[in-house]
C-alpha cells in the first residue's frame, strides 16, 4: 500500500470562545502538518444544535488569522472533501447509520429519559450495555412490526451502537504508545437521534475523518477515552486499512493548585485564557483576549508552542518555521503542562526586543497621539531605543517615557525626600549655567563637559545627577541623563531645571 499523505484536521463546536487549549491543539495539528508537506484541515462540528452560540464560528476562523496558523481547506477555506461544517452533511450520515442497522451492528432504541432515569435508580451504576440492553426498549427486544409501527407514529428514538462484551481493543497512540482496553467497560453510545436528525459526536467524527481522509488526529487527552469505541466504530464499517493514528495531548492545567486551565483563573490572576477579546452575546460579558491584551501573535504560538513538548534543547525562542522543523509529536508530554502565564510575558518581552525600533515606534505611535502629543516618527523612535528593553507590552510604555514628551508638573515626593538636598537648587542653578554654554548638545557634547564641572567643584557626582534626574523626570527613573537631556534639547532642558528649582527651592 503506498503511503498516504499526511492530513490532519481541527475540528471546533462553535459553542464559544476558542480556549487557549484548544489554540494549542491547532498549533500542534499545524507544526505536524506542515513538517510532513501534510494538509490542514479545518472542520465545524456543530451536531450539537441547542449549544451553538452565534458568532463563535467567525471568533474562530480570526484568531486564527492572528496567530498566523494557515489552513489548506475547510470552513471558509474551501477544498473538495466538503461540506466542512457537519450539521450540512446530514444525508451523508443518514447512509452510514443505515449501514451500521442493516448490518446488525448498530440497533434503534425508545426508551424515554424518563424510562432510563427509572433505570438507574433500579440498577446502580447502570450502563446501557450488552448486559441490560435486553430490559430496555429497542429493536432487539421488539418486533420488526413493533419499530416500524413506532417509527411510523413518529416516536424518537436514538441509533445505539452495539459493543460486544468480551474484546480486547487495541489503540496504538503516538504518545502513549499501545493502550488496550476491554469492551465490557463501554457503554452502548447513541450515535444518532431522530430528534434533529443529526448523528452524536462519535459517528460525524468518524465518518468525517474518514471521507476526508485525515491519516492523523491529534487531539486533547479529554477524548482518549472514546478512542476505543473510534476503533470499534472504524472496525465496524470495514475501515481499518485506512484508519487514522491517534495522540492525545496532555492536557493544559492551573497556574496554581490541581486541575484543568479554567477562564476563572485568567480572571483571578488576571491573564487571558481566550486568544482575542470575547463579548458574549447571551450575558454581555466580555472576557479579555491576547491580542487586545498586547500580545504580539509570534510571542503566543512560542509560549504555546513548549506547553507540553520539549524540544529537548535549551532553546526557547522559535519562529514559527523553527518550530515547524523542530517539533516531533512523539517528544509531547504525557503529564498534563502548568499554564505558567509569567513565561507568557516573558516571551512577549523577548519579541519586544526581537522587533526593530521602528516597528515598535509604529505601534507606539498611536498611543502617543492619544495622549494629545504630535511628534515625529524619528523622535518617538528615538524613545523607543531608549526604552523598550524596559517593558513586556508596548502599552507600557507610555507610563514609562511620557516625560520624554510632558514636562514634570509634580515631583515624587518620595524621590525628593530622598534626592534632593538643601545644597541641589545652588548646584541645579550652577548646572544650568554650564549647559547653556555649551554648543554641542549631543551626549558626547554635554558629557565631558559637565563631568570636568563637576570634579573642579568637588561636587559628588551621585548628588547632582540624582538631583538633575529629578528636575527633568520628575522621579528617579529612566535612562542615562545625558541621553535624555540630548533628546530634549539645550532649551527644554533648561527650562525644566530652572522650573523644578522655584518649585523645590
Amino acid at each position: 500500500m503506498s503511503e498516504r499523505k499526511v492530513r490532519v484536521r481541527f475540528a471546533p463546536s462553535p459553542t464559544g470562545p476558542l480556549h487557549i487549549g484548544g489554540v494549542r491543539t491547532a498549533l500542534y495539528n499545524y507544526l505536524f502538518a506542515r513538517q510532513h508537506g501534510g494538509d490542514l484541515v479545518f472542520r465545524i462540528e456543530d451536531t450539537d444544535s441547542h449549544r451553538f452560540v452565534p458568532g463563535a464560528e467567525e471568533y474562530i476562523i480570526e484568531s486564527f488569522r492572528w496567530l498566523g496558523i494557515k489552513f489548506d481547506e475547510g470552513v471558509s477555506f474551501g477544498g473538495n472533501h466538503g461540506p466542512y461544517r457537519q450539521s450540512e452533511r446530514r444525508e451523508i450520515y443518514k447512509q452510514y447509520v443505515k449501514q451500521l442497522l442493516d448490518a446488525g451492528k448498530a440497533y434503534i432504541a425508545f426508551d424515554t429519559p424518563e424510562e432510563l432515569e427509572a433505570k438507574r435508580g433500579e440498577i446502580k451504576n447502570f450502563q446501557y450495555d450488552a448486559h441490560t440492553r435486553l430490559q430496555m426498549r429497542n429493536s432487539l427486544t421488539l418486533s420488526k412490526a413493533e419499530v416500524d409501527q413506532l417509527i411510523a407514529d413518529g416516536s424518537q428514538y436514538t441509533v445505539r451502537f452495539k459493543v460486544e462484551p468480551g474484546v480486547e481493543i487495541h489503540v496504538f497512540d503516538l504518545i502513549r504508545g499501545e493502550v488496550i482496553v476491554k469492551s465490557d467497560i463501554l457503554d452502548d453510545k447513541v450515535l444518532y437521534k431522530s430528534a434533529d436528525e443529526l448523528p452524536t459526536y462519535h459517528l460525524a467524527n468518524i465518518v468525517d475523518d474518514h471521507l476526508m481522509e485525515i491519516t492523523h488526529v491529534i487531539r486533547g487527552e479529554e477524548w482518549l477515552p472514546s478512542a476505543p469505541l473510534h476503533v470499534l466504530l472504524y472496525q465496524a464499517f470495514g475501515w481499518e486499512d485506512t484508519m487514522p493514528k491517534f495522540a492525545h495531548l496532555p492536557l493544559l492545567l492551573k497556574p496554581e493548585g490541581k486541575g484543568k486551565l479554567s477562564k476563572r483563573d485568567g480572571d483571578r490572576l488576571g491573564f487571558p485564557v481566550f486568544p482575542l477579546e470575547w463579548h458574549d452575546p447571551k450575558t454581555a460579558e466580555v472576557s479579555s483576549g491576547y491580542r487586545e491584551s498586547g500580545y504580539f501573535p509570534e510571542a503566543v504560538v512560542n509560549f504555546l508552542a513548549l506547553l507540553g513538548w520539549n524540544p529537548g534543547t535549551e532553546q526557547e525562542l522559535f519562529t514559527l518555521e523553527e518550530l515547524v522543523k523542530a517539533f516531533d509529536i512523539s517528544k509531547c508530554s504525557l503529564h498534563g503542562a502548568k499554564f505558567d502565564y509569567q513565561k507568557g510575558i516573558w516571551f512577549n518581552h523577548e519579541y519586544i526586543l526581537k522587533k526593530s525600533d521602528k516597528e515598535i515606534a509604529e505601534l507606539f505611535a498611536p498611543i502617543v497621539a492619544n495622549n494629545g502629543i504630535d511628534e515625529s516618527m524619528e523622535r518617538i523612535t528615538q524613545v523607543v531605543h531608549m526604552m523598550k528593553d524596559r517593558v513586556s507590552f508596548v502599552k507600557e510604555l507610555w507610563e514609562l517615557c511620557s516625560f520624554f514628551f510632558i514636562a514634570p508638573l509634580t515631583y515624587d515626593e518620595k524621590t525628593v525626600k530622598k534626592r534632593w538636598k538643601e545644597y541641589s537648587a545652588q548646584q541645579m542653578a550652577e548646572l544650568a549655567d554650564v549647559l547653556e554654554g555649551i554648543e554641542d548638545f549631543t551626549v558626547e557634547g554635554q558629557e565631558p563637559v559637565v563631568m570636568n564641572w563637576v570634579e573642579q567643584k568637588g561636587y559628588k557626582l551621585g548628588d547632582v545627577m540624582n538631583a538633575f534626574r529629578l528636575t527633568l523626570v520628575g522621579i528617579g527613573k529612566g535612562p542615562g541623563m545625558f541621553d535624555i537631556s540630548a533628546f530634549l534639547g539645550k532649551e527644554e532642558t533648561l527650562k525644566r531645571i530652572r522650573r523644578a528649582i522655584e518649585v523645590l527651592k
